[in-house]
């Protein structure tokens, strides 16, 4: 789901940062707003941030192609609106460490995968309509929040590349491969959603109050 430098335009690029300085902002306002204490979110937002960065590293083969994990509905689903800034932060990392995705779409990049994280976040916070401590509720909420997260960086991902690469690229062979992509990514959807759910019920058992933080 990463864009490398390079495959869109440079209005695409710039308005990507544009927007990623926005919701970074807007991230860190809700933060300020919401917890007494941001500080004490900061562990727990690098160490998710950590999972983030490392998961883009397993990478899962589906002939034609492979993909590779995102977790972004994970990052939502725990870290609420930290959810953001962590994406930023392992981004930048990857660009700069491995040279995975680019310094000139880090801020695209960004929109693609935080964006999704904060609509887990709000799909999450309906548990309350259920029950914060009922398991089954929470399960489900929490395994279509993530599978969401994986569907809409894809989709926005496919959309992005077909109506803003350069002009000379091939439009035929470009949609086609955007196509394989975007449903090469079902699988990484269904695995993450079961993933998010095992760990919400993890911490339903162990730890309640990492889930509740974020949604007060």
């Amino acid at each position: 789901m990463h864009i490398p430098d390079g495959i869109i335009s440079t209005t695409a690029a710039i308005g990507g940062y544009a927007a990623a300085g926005g919701m970074t902002w807007l991230s860190l306002y809700k933060i300020k707003q919401k917890y007494g204490n941001p500080r004490n979110g900061i562990p727990r937002a690098a160490l998710l941030t950590a999972a983030f960065f490392a998961a883009s590293l397993i990478h899962i083969p589906i002939p034609p192609v492979s993909v590779h994990l995102v977790f972004s509905g994970l990052l939502g689903v725990v870290l609420g609106w930290f959810a953001f800034p962590a994406v930023l932060v392992g981004l930048l990392l990857q660009a700069v460490m491995f040279q995975h995705g680019g310094l000139t779409t880090l801020g695209v990049n960004a929109c693609l995968m935080g964006l999704p994280a904060l609509m887990a976040h709000r799909l999450f916070c309906l548990r309350s309509l259920f029950g914060r401590r009922k398991p089954l509720p929470n399960a489900i909420l929490a395994f279509l929040a993530a599978f969401s997260a994986v569907a809409a960086g894809a989709i926005m991902a496919a959309l992005l590349l077909i109506y803003a690469t350069p002009a000379y690229f091939d439009a035929a062979a470009e949609k086609t491969a955007v196509l394989t992509l975007s449903f090469a990514h079902l699988p990484v959807a269904l695995l993450e959603g079961t993933f998010t759910a095992m760990v919400v019920l993890f911490l339903l058992r162990v730890q309640p109050t990492l889930l509740e933080a974020d949604q007060k």
